[in-house]
């Protein structure tokens, strides 16, 4: 049996999903799960909190691979099991509707070419952070504005025009690579930068 197939049979098995499998240089083999995730019923009061895989979730999923990969004689020197993390990857269908509307990067197979006619953006360019969005033909897009990002503490003119927003519809198949933009806020409770003390 391949690889995939034992890994995504044992992880789907114990109520899991596999998000994706890596081999590293030194017999390094990565696992990643998620817990299943199910669209919210359009009926739902109230959005339902996020739950997230735990280190006993990792642990269950160690075990029984362990024992699976041995029986089928999976070579490998080092096992690690782990949750998705903040720049978790979107590979299915489900993925980007589960996160609709978050900042993601994504990097195409082929530069966009033609469809830079507007000449705003770069033929050559392969890469973007954006929000996901649906597309109004159907699918997906990113929007984005290529501003700068204002650096704290830094002043900026009311009379300054905002680059525009951008919009580029995808397709799966043109998609290399897409992940969730790993975006960390470090302000906490302390309110807004350069808010005044009370």
């Amino acid at each position: 049996m391949a690889l995939q197939q034992v890994v995504e049979q044992i992880v789907t098995g114990l109520g899991y999903d596999l998000v994706e499998i890596e081999r590293s240089a030194g017999g390094l083999l990565r696992v990643t799960i998620d817990l299943p995730w199910e669209p919210p019923a359009a009926d739902a009061p109230q959005p339902v909190i996020e739950q997230f895989v735990t280190v006993e979730d990792c642990e269950k999923v160690t075990r029984q691979l362990q024992f699976a990969l041995e029986v089928d004689g999976v070579e490998y020197k080092r096992l690690e099991v782990s949750s998705p993390g903040i720049d978790r990857p979107l590979r299915h269908e489900q993925d980007f509707v589960r996160f609709e509307g978050s900042v993601i990067d994504i990097t195409l197979k082929a530069p966009i070419g033609a469809a830079a006619a507007g000449g705003q953006v770069n033929a050559t360019r392969k890469k973007f952070r954006g929000t996901l969005e649906r597309a109004e033909a159907g699918g997906w897009q990113i929007v984005w504005s290529d501003e700068p990002p204002v650096k704290p503490g830094q002043r900026v003119s009311k009379k300054r025009v905002p680059a525009p927003l951008q919009a580029m519809g995808f397709t799966l198949d043109e998609c290399r690579d897409v992940r969730l933009a790993p975006i960390v806020d470090f302000k906490g409770r302390a309110g807004k930068a350069g808010a005044a003390p009370a």
